[in-house]
């Protein structure tokens, strides 16, 4: 937390006020405040946690000119109607004044959401943690839980936890969190992106994210259209919503990945390595985001440089086993499979006791010449609802199993569940 009358950015919860430009944003987003009622709203952030009286408010939000007591009632209300859910931190005192209140929790939700954006296995676990004690710290704190909810789902995406176990942990965080305020946008957001990833329900989530994409600028939703659209094989669509993405934030580093993932989905490689170069200098400690660098190196024939970054992804994702997979995978087909076998038989030991997502085993066996073992963990990845199978026809490191005449079988099944 920004001390106050020391800086010239203050924050609170979602929000940053910037008091230089004299303009407040949520999640980077402009919010419109007429100017006296900003300086209402300053006034009461600097006082956080002290009763501002009309004489004080006055004072400063007025430079001292008389005004009527309703003024300042209006003024707060505009400020709580902006705010949203955000405006019960706003209270009255009768005969008193206005108290700006932070919620005791607020310190780690604050917390949370910054390890969150590490986007890292250790990020999102350590978000996790964090959400939860807030929620130990009060339990009717609708953002720690749904920062809960987020933070699962994410764990769900980039198969850190099992299909199963993220879904069960979103879905009762997210229920909680309508129950305390109701379905706000970003709950709209994570229900839409949580019926994309594990309910398979693409034209609902859809149709909800081209709602909000009307009402929000947060370069999230077309990020997770472009993803549906992928799946949906709309290759065009999904570049389409990726340059949107980009126009609203241009250094969200997860703009990149999905560049990357789509450009090499499309067989255009060279962008592909364009794209993922993006990835290494926004994101150079990331290992998810370095492994799809790795593999538009690798299509694009750059083959010793993916070495490098393959090898780079692996050493930095001791607790991510399917970014060890896919590594295990390039060695089995660039002249290393004695490599490639040590990392299947610590896969295997590993997965004894966590999750692993199987799609990618499936590729690793593949790429070892045992193509029987290969369609067992297809087989497996389809009954844990594994998160990839929605990718796996246009998937070029799946392209070998798609000549299989078994694979026929399994895209049946994985129709009947919505993979088209």
């Amino acid at each position: 937390m920004v001390a106050p009358g020391f800086a010239e950015q203050i924050e609170f919860g979602r929000f940053r006020i910037d008091l230089e430009s004299r303009r407040l944003f949520r999640d980077g987003a402009d919010v419109s405040l007429r100017p006296r009622v900003f300086r209402v709203l300053e006034v009461l952030v600097r006082n956080r946690g002290r009763i501002v009286d009309y004489e004080q408010m006055v004072g400063e939000a007025w430079q001292g000119c008389r005004v009527s007591s309703h003024s300042v009632t209006v003024a707060v209300s505009e400020i709580r109607a902006q705010l949203e859910e955000y405006g019960s931190w706003i209270t009255c005192r009768p005969k008193f004044g206005y108290c700006f209140e932070l919620p005791r929790a607020d310190d780690y939700v604050r917390r949370g959401w910054h390890c969150w954006n590490w986007h890292t296995r250790e990020g999102f676990e350590n978000a996790l943690r964090a959400f939860e004690q807030a929620v130990a710290c009060d339990s009717a704190d609708f953002r720690a839980q749904q920062g809960i909810a987020s933070t699962y789902l994410m764990l769900g995406v980039i198969l850190m936890r099992s299909p199963a176990e993220a879904k069960r942990g979103f879905t009762a965080a997210f229920n909680r969190a309508v129950e305390l305020c109701g379905l706000t946008p970003e709950l709209r957001f994570h229900h839409a992106f949580g019926s994309f990833v594990f309910e398979r329900k693409y034209a609902a989530a859809e149709s909800e994210l081209v709602k909000l994409s009307r009402e929000s600028q947060s370069a999230q939703i077309p990020l997770v259209l472009a993803m549906i659209h992928a799946t949906l094989g709309r290759l065009d669509d999904a570049l389409s919503e990726i340059q949107r993405a980009r126009t609203l934030d241009v250094l969200l580093p997860s703009v990149t990945v999905v560049e990357t993932i789509v450009h090499i989905f499309r067989g255009e490689f060279e962008a592909a390595v364009a794209a993922g170069k993006n990835i290494a200098d926004l994101q150079p400690y990331s290992p998810a985001g370095l492994i799809h660098y790795a593999q538009a190196l690798e299509f694009a024939g750059q083959i010793e440089e993916a070495r490098f970054q393959y090898r780079t992804a692996g050493l930095m994702s001791a607790g991510t086993p399917w970014i060890r997979a896919l590594e295990a995978r390039f060695l089995a087909k660039h002249g290393a499979p004695g490599d490639a076998r040590e990392i299947l038989k610590d896969l295997i030991r590993i997965r004894r006791t966590e999750y692993i997502d199987a799609y990618y085993l499936a590729l690793l066996w593949e790429a070892l010449g045992e193509r029987d073992e290969a369609f067992r963990e297809l087989d497996r990845a389809y009954e844990e609802n594994s998160v990839m199978l929605q990718l796996h026809h246009v998937d070029p490191k799946a392209d070998s199993l798609r000549s299989d005449p078994r694979y026929a079988r399994f895209r049946k099944l994985a129709l009947g569940r919505g993979v088209r």
